[in-house]
């Protein structure tokens, strides 16, 4: 699916799967903040070595959160998957998100396996400032893949 050209993809055209198969615009997410993925590195050095250097481990890799934001519409679909989770049911599920190109052919895909709310917040309400109310899920996941 992969498609290399000479300019950047607009970051503006996008599906999100939250695993129940409907990438469709009802789900509306209008914000992806893509998680950072880290490696931990530990030094090592065997005492007989001959220099002084140590060599670099990888040892465990992290995963920040994927952070979905929507306009609030009156769908509970977010808050039922998070209360799914708080009320200890297996609530995992492989999600991903997929950019598309301005003609809405697939272009690129994040797959996050194994993944689940971790945090589901409503922005403040405010009478003085007409603004869409947005709600953000955080989603916390064991692996991610691009394909």
């Amino acid at each position: 699916m992969p498609n290399v050209r000479d300019r950047p993809y607009p970051g503006m055209n996008f599906l999100v799967d939250l695993g129940t198969g409907d990438d469709g615009p009802g789900g509306g997410v209008a914000v992806v903040v893509f998680p950072d993925a880290r490696l931990q590195l530990n030094e090592y050095r065997s005492g007989n070595d001959k220099t002084s250097e140590s060599m670099k481990l990888s040892t465990l890799t992290h995963y920040d959160d994927l952070v979905l934001r929507r306009g609030v519409t009156g769908s509970l679909s977010w808050y039922q998957w998070w209360n799914e989770a708080r009320n200890g049911g297996d609530a995992r599920r492989d999600i991903s998100v997929t950019l598309l190109d301005e003609q809405g052919n697939a272009v690129l895909r994040w797959r996050f396996l194994r993944a689940r709310p971790a945090a589901y917040r409503t922005l403040p309400m405010d009478a003085a400032v007409a603004e869409t109310l947005f709600e953000t899920l955080e989603i916390a996941f064991d692996r991610f893949e691009m394909e």
